[in-house]
């Protein structure tokens, strides 16, 4: 584990994510008890000294204790590094002098760490990433009565004191087909990768373009190969016979999906989910030029990304949001929470949400993110904002 510092003034759901100095300042190398400091014997004398925790325990003190689980080793170390970093930064510039962060690593054993971070003290968990490992932190952390702000997207591991903070297929999807309705076009069809994403991204669509009172003429699935798409694509019928395509699927199909696409005579409108906003090479594709797709707000996070950059030399992984949002949200809960104290858990709905670097967001009865989306269309110059996200929840 490591500790996080403070500032004392103001200043997923797969197995493996694809996605100097003043960094080892922010993240120590920890252990389990308090090392003590070597005596000093002066004229011969010992001094007193604070007798030592026992192994497993830390000193009683006046800040909220909250614990961060990410994987700090093996194939995801990377991204879990930088939320770590991120969830540091958070505390720093948010100046939450009531809070102590400790980071534990999932990549040696999620479970373990759970168990760890709860013998140590700590009343919320932050993450962890991967939804394999919230299904192995749920039942710890639960038996200790110890909500869970988990990283995932994974809807299935959501509830009974599990919260979602990643981002879900479901909103982005909705979002864009009600825009696109809004814009007149009034008959889907879609292209889903199967698995679990494409099947939940199904769903997705179904019931937006019912919402949307719209109709989905054909779905056809895929495996992630140029030569599945094609045969998909095919199976979509006749290319005049739909007015948008969602391709449900990462900017990376994306790029293959859309010149095979055009190339079969469809001039449909082609729609996106939040995974596009991750691929930076979008803009440059002819093929998808006037696409639309519905993801979380840049706006601040490019802010975010700057500060960053300047304080550990490197870019972050765009999920490292999810790590500076969740502690700007403990920060802001522990003015009410007496430290020692369970966490007030009841917070964590409250109707107006919270804001962060990725926009305003609110947990729903289910324990998912619910959160404000914009519009984003891809065009020769770039991608720019056609429907702006809302401040915030007006019910």
């Amino acid at each position: 584990m490591a500790e996080g510092l403070r500032a004392s003034q103001p200043g997923i759901a797969s197995k493996t994510v694809r996605f100097g100095g003043l960094m080892a300042a922010m993240l120590l190398a920890g252990c389990a008890g308090v090392v003590p400091h070597k005596p000093n014997t002066g004229a011969g004398r010992p001094v007193p000294q604070k007798p030592v925790p026992q192994q497993g325990r830390l000193p009683q003190e006046a800040r909220d204790r909250v614990a961060v689980l990410v994987p700090l080793s093996g194939p995801n170390a990377a991204v879990g590094q930088s939320i770590a970093n991120a969830a540091n930064m958070a505390l720093i510039d948010s100046g939450g002098a009531g809070v102590r962060l400790t980071m534990y690593d999932t990549g040696t054993g999620a479970a373990q760490a759970a168990r760890t971070a709860l013998a140590e003290g700590n009343k919320l968990i932050l993450g962890p990433l991967l939804s394999e490992d919230v299904r192995q932190v749920a039942p710890v952390a639960g038996a200790a009565h110890v909500p869970v702000l988990s990283f995932s997207n994974d809807i299935d591991v959501a509830g009974h004191g599990v919260y979602l903070l990643g981002f879900t297929p479901t909103q982005s999807i909705e979002r864009v087909v009600d825009y696109a309705k809004s814009r007149g076009l009034t008959r889907f069809a879609a292209l889903v990768p199967n698995g679990l994403y494409g099947r939940r991204a199904s769903n997705a669509m179904l019931k937006a373009a019912q919402e949307a009172h719209g109709t989905v003429v054909s779905m056809q699935g895929y495996d992630r190969s140029a030569a599945s798409l094609g045969t998909a694509i095919r199976k979509l019928g006749d290319p005049k016979g739909y007015d948008a395509l969602l391709i449900a699927d990462s900017g990376r199909i994306a790029l293959v999906a859309a010149p095979l696409v055009r190339k079969s005579g469809s001039g449909a409108r082609l729609l996106g989910t939040e995974l596009w906003n991750t691929e930076p090479q979008l803009a440059a594709a002819k093929a998808l030029s006037g696409s639309w797709f519905a993801a979380v707000s840049d706006g601040l996070y490019t802010q975010f990304a700057a500060k960053y950059r300047a304080r550990f030399g490197k870019s972050p992984f765009r999920l490292s949001s999810l790590g500076y949002d969740s502690v700007l949200l403990a920060v802001r809960i522990s003015a009410d929470w007496k430290p020692g104290t369970p966490f007030p858990e009841g917070r964590l709905t409250d109707k107006g949400g919270f804001s962060g670097v990725d926009g305003a967001f609110r947990f729903d009865r289910d324990g998912v993110a619910d959160r404000v989306l914009e519009v984003k269309q891809i065009g020769a110059g770039g991608v720019t904002v056609v429907s702006a996200a809302a401040r915030g929840f007006e019910d």
